[in-house]
């Protein structure tokens, strides 16, 4: 039997339009608490009819059970395509299934294997210039950009083994960020277009997703040309073919997918990093814990997966980094016909707003959401965790492939970065949210970064001279 949820009125909507565009988060758990249940339904705009829910019934529903039913929205599909190419994240139907089929091997757990060391390699070499940054005194730097900038190294070197330079580096990934910005201001403010085009506004995103593209397919171009094999994730694109007709995708194609590769894959986890070096610092013991593990743990310079799996509490910490602050905070789909779950209708052409970040933190799914807790991920306690509780890679047919890539990348940056440095949060810093595609600290991040060895140092010297 269905029911009808609460709408919202399109008079109430069009009123809170401004708190909407600002940060919707507040106003989205607001309405939830006030209707009383877990889903709603409002007319985005006051236009486009949705369903908002964090109720993981509806949730894997639409993702899993019933996901043939589903399909991502043009905000995801056209609107973000328009910046990033027609990629995994960016199609649906057949050719997605196609593409997904083709390029899931590749990033497979042992096919992994051999970008481990290269990750390990990046890494270790942006703490050694970050080492030189920061001296004996210390040094203040925003940890969202600091972030950035390491996902986004890790991440070329993971395509492009070393066939990259600073300088394209700097121009692929000012690309990438100006395409986040262009595409949250396409949603968010629809009604603006014509005034980004008459200001040039619009010139501006689209010339730098055009050099990015052109740099990338120069890079593509060129390994194509050459004879000399790489273990990266470039070569596996290029390598790849498809299981019916046996032939390779086009370089169109192959940017495409790095382009999505680039997008997704870095800004997400510096994000996840950024945050749980926060959590870190408003959460001592957490932290200490953290280093004494990490302390007791030896990364061979050439890493394997077992040496990662012994960093058992540095991956419980990153999932309640990721409970607590969702890098995808909200995801949609479309109906492509009516349904119903959990006694709710769903209508045809409606857009389902999947409420990642409220499911993280809903009272009815978590005791004591608000509390900071890595036990909740245990071996043991995970398995009482309900399911869709908690998916901050997505789920169904279309969870993120590239997942065991970030637990790998995010469980190696962490373990080096806690290993040699100290972060604090600058005294008096106010942290906000600021959830544009991902979910992202508004102005940044300002910590204060000591060198351990440096402070290690000086207390074995203070030490020696007490003596």
């Amino acid at each position: 039997m269905s029911y009808e949820v609460h709408t919202v009125s399109r008079w109430k909507t069009i009123i809170n339009i401004f708190k909407f565009l600002d940060n919707p988060i507040p106003l989205i758990d607001d309405t939830i608490k006030a209707v009383g249940h877990p889903s709603y339904r409002v007319h985005l705009g006051g236009i486009n009819r949705s369903l908002m829910t964090q109720d993981p019934q509806v949730i894997q529903h639409v993702l899993q059970k019933n996901h043939k039913n589903y399909h991502k929205s043009k905000i995801q599909t056209e609107g973000l395509a328009k910046y990033a190419g027609y990629g995994l994240i960016t199609t649906d139907g057949d050719y997605w299934l196609r593409q997904r089929r083709l390029i899931q091997p590749g990033f497979h757990k042992k096919k992994l294997q051999s970008i481990v060391a290269l990750m390990n390699d990046e890494i270790i070499n942006h703490i050694a210039q970050l080492k030189s940054a920061v001296g004996t005194a210390g040094i203040t730097l925003d940890i969202t950009r600091e972030m950035v900038n390491l996902t986004l190294k890790v991440v070329s070197r993971s395509l492009f083994s070393v066939s990259i330079t600073e300088d394209q580096l700097d121009k692929i990934g000012y690309a990438v960020r100006t395409s986040q910005v262009a595409v949250i201001k396409d949603i968010r403010q629809p009604m603006m277009k014509w005034w980004r085009k008459l200001t040039g506004e619009q010139k501006v995103y689209d010339e730098s997703v055009r050099v990015g593209r052109e740099l990338l397919m120069e890079i593509i171009e060129t390994r194509k040309a050459s004879t000399d094999r790489h273990d990266d994730l470039l070569d596996m694109l290029l390598s790849s073919r498809y299981e019916d007709t046996g032939e390779h995708m086009n370089s169109t194609q192959i940017l495409d997918e790095i382009l999505i590769i680039f997008a997704a894959g870095h800004e997400t986890t510096a994000n996840a990093l950024t945050w749980t070096l926060y959590l870190l610092d408003q959460h001592p013991n957490i932290l200490d814990r953290l280093q004494e593990e990490i302390k007791n743990t030896e990364i061979s310079a050439i890493p394997g997966y077992e040496d990662i799996s012994r960093l058992s509490y540095g991956k419980q910490v990153i999932s309640e980094s990721m409970r607590v602050f969702p890098p995808a905070w909200i995801t949609d789909r479309i109906a492509l016909q009516d349904d119903e779950v959990n006694g709710i209708k769903i209508y045809k052409g409606e857009i389902i707003g999947i409420y990642i970040y409220g499911a993280h933190h809903s009272e009815d799914l978590w005791d004591n959401p608000s509390v900071v807790d890595p036990e909740r991920f245990t071996p043991e306690n995970q398995k009482d965790i309900p399911a869709f509780a908690y998916f901050p890679f997505g789920g169904g047919p279309r969870l993120c492939i590239g997942q065991q890539f970030a637990w790998t990348e995010m469980q190696l940056a962490l373990y080096h970065l806690i290993k040699h440095f100290d972060f604090k949060l600058i005294d008096g810093r106010q942290v906000e949210l600021e959830p544009l595609i991902t979910l992202r600290p508004k102005d940044g991040m300002d910590m204060n970064i000591r060198s351990r060895d440096s402070h290690q140092s000086q207390t074995q010297l203070m030490y020696k001279s007490y003596k």
